[in-house]
């Protein structure tokens, strides 16, 4: 099967079906598997970037004096106020950072010794953002630790017109951003709980709806015209002349595909039918705006 330009000149045809992965798709698969396996389906801990800032909830425990243990909400200063040290700052500290600073006061003025545990129990500083095909798009303030199934259903869920995929855009403290992409189906059909990942503090989540493809189809079919795929459904050839209600009598099995190349330039491909329909030959995937010609058979 060759597609042809205008001018003649062949060109190997091939059909491809692309998935888009993570950038560097090895390495994210990768950070998958760790994050899954050390979460083991319950809460991952992401603290050790995280940067306290106002009105994040904090856990403060010192295990020799129970009497210490407080919550308390960051004021927007970035201070707490902290039994026996009164006004605290903790803004920009991570929380083993904040544990250490804590700790170290405790000993010098008050205990001999003292065990301290920070934890942060809501990221109000650094909401997420979902965006896109959900119901209630916006800034979503992060109680705890989410999973992205989380995340969808406090943003309202997905609309109808969702598509397979959800990005999750991740930037890091030094600038860099990662995206990770996760199949929709595999998530919410199958239930593969691997597609679950854990969402951090101003994590991006865009949610891509569903757009129409169109496909023309010409000649000999009982419906000419305009034949409409969501693009969350897979566009073949058998397909396209189904949904124009078939081939007609008059119809030869020789039908020629005409795609749209780079500038003014159009590729032509004819492929067979009866064989494709056979399983002889692949059915051919088709993409937006593709013309689809049957011709009248004089046999």
């Amino acid at each position: 099967m060759y597609w042809v330009t205008e001018r003649r000149r062949n060109f190997g045809y091939a059909v491809l079906e692309v998935r888009l992965k993570y950038a560097a798709s090895a390495t994210a698969l990768g950070l998958f598997a760790l994050l899954t396996a050390a979460s083991g389906g319950q809460e991952s801990d992401d603290s050790s970037s995280y940067r306290i800032g106002p009105k994040d909830l904090v856990e403060i425990r010192v295990f020799e004096e129970p009497t210490l243990n407080v919550d308390l909400r960051v004021t927007e200063d970035g201070t707490v106020d902290l039994p026996l040290l009164g006004s605290f700052s903790l803004r920009g500290l991570t929380e083993e950072r904040a544990a250490a600073l804590i700790q170290a006061e405790l000993e010098e003025s008050y205990l001999q010794r003292a065990s301290v545990s920070v934890r942060i129990r809501e990221f109000r500083s650094q909401p997420i953002s979902v965006i896109g095909a959900v119901k209630t798009p916006g800034n979503l303030e992060l109680s705890g630790r989410w999973t992205l199934l989380e995340a969808l259903t406090a943003a309202g869920g997905l609309t109808d017109n969702h598509g397979n995929r959800v990005h999750v855009l991740r930037r890091a403290d030094n600038g860099l951003s990662d995206q990770l992409t996760v199949d929709l189906n595999s998530l919410l059909v199958r239930g593969d709980a691997r597609y679950n990942i854990p969402i951090y503090a101003a994590d991006l989540i865009n949610v891509p709806a569903a757009v129409n493809i169109s496909i023309f189809c010409l000649g000999e079919v009982e419906t000419p015209g305009a034949v409409v795929f969501k693009s969350t459904e897979r566009a073949t050839l058998l397909g396209v002349i189904a949904k124009a209600g078939g081939l007609s009598e008059r119809a030869t099995s020789k039908i020629r595909i005409r795609r749209q190349g780079n500038g003014d330039e159009i590729h032509e491909v004819e492929v067979n039918f009866k064989r494709i329909l056979a399983g002889k030959d692949p059915d051919v995937t088709m993409r937006d705006g593709d013309v689809v010609v049957v011709k009248e058979s004089f046999f």
